[in-house]
């Protein structure tokens, strides 16, 4: 059991420091405008209510449905490794209950935030009510959002086997790509870069993210 498992729901605002000084920045989280969002996001605001005590341990949190909130430290390493800009317009896929979204909101300019699971949707627009550079969108996972591309960032928030043709043709030219790669059950971050007509993802840490149905590959039969 870590520390912030038995903190007080009073205590939000420590949990998210220890968060940051035990799970971020021993981890490689370095980026400043990273770590500051993080620090003033309300992690616990994200996840049901029967949860908000263990919002902040270092672990997937339950969101319903089979899904979850990614722990903290793969959300950090993503974003880090994304290099936000002020400019950046961004189609978030896989946005659950919208931390990631709100996360963004506050550093690039646009977020499109794609979700399949309803129920997952509706709380993520009460979530991020207010934030007016944050589209919400119901749709399904692979096939993201065409109608708001290109984007100059696309982060797919868990796990897959393989990234669909027409997610990367919504990349602008020049633009990154960010996911977590499931190989056999082994799950590790990576990263692209979109150059005309070729992509590739080079894997950059290994750590803890849920795999996303949505993205696995077909089954082969064997006979």
């Amino acid at each position: 059991m870590t520390d912030t498992q038995t903190l007080a729901p009073t205590d939000f605002a420590a949990a998210r420091r220890h968060m940051i000084e035990s799970q971020l920045r021993p981890s490689d989280v370095s980026d400043p405008v990273v770590i500051a969002a993080m620090a003033v996001t309300p992690r616990e605001d994200f996840v049901p209510a029967s949860h908000r005590a263990i919002a902040y341990i270092d672990r997937a949190v339950p969101l319903g449905g089979g899904r979850v909130l990614n722990p903290a430290l793969s959300t950090g390493l993503l974003l880090t490794r994304a290099e936000l800009s002020g400019d950046d317009k961004v189609l978030l896929i896989g946005s659950g209950t919208g931390y990631m979204a709100a996360l963004l909101a506050g550093i690039v300019a646009h977020v499109v935030a794609v979700e399949q699971d309803r129920a997952l949707v509706e709380q993520a627009s009460t979530g991020l009510a207010g934030l007016a550079n944050v589209t919400t969108v119901e749709s399904a996972l692979g096939e993201g959002h065409a109608a708001g591309a290109p984007y100059s960032l696309v982060i797919i928030d868990g796990a897959v086997e393989q990234v669909p043709d027409a997610i990367v043709a919504q990349l602008a030219d020049g633009g990154r790509l960010l996911t977590g790669l499931d190989e056999a059950g082994v799950t590790r971050l990576a990263a692209g870069r979109r150059q005309g007509g070729a992509f590739a993802l080079v894997p950059f840490a290994d750590t803890d993210i849920a795999p996303l149905a949505a993205f696995a590959r077909p089954k082969s039969y064997t006979f």
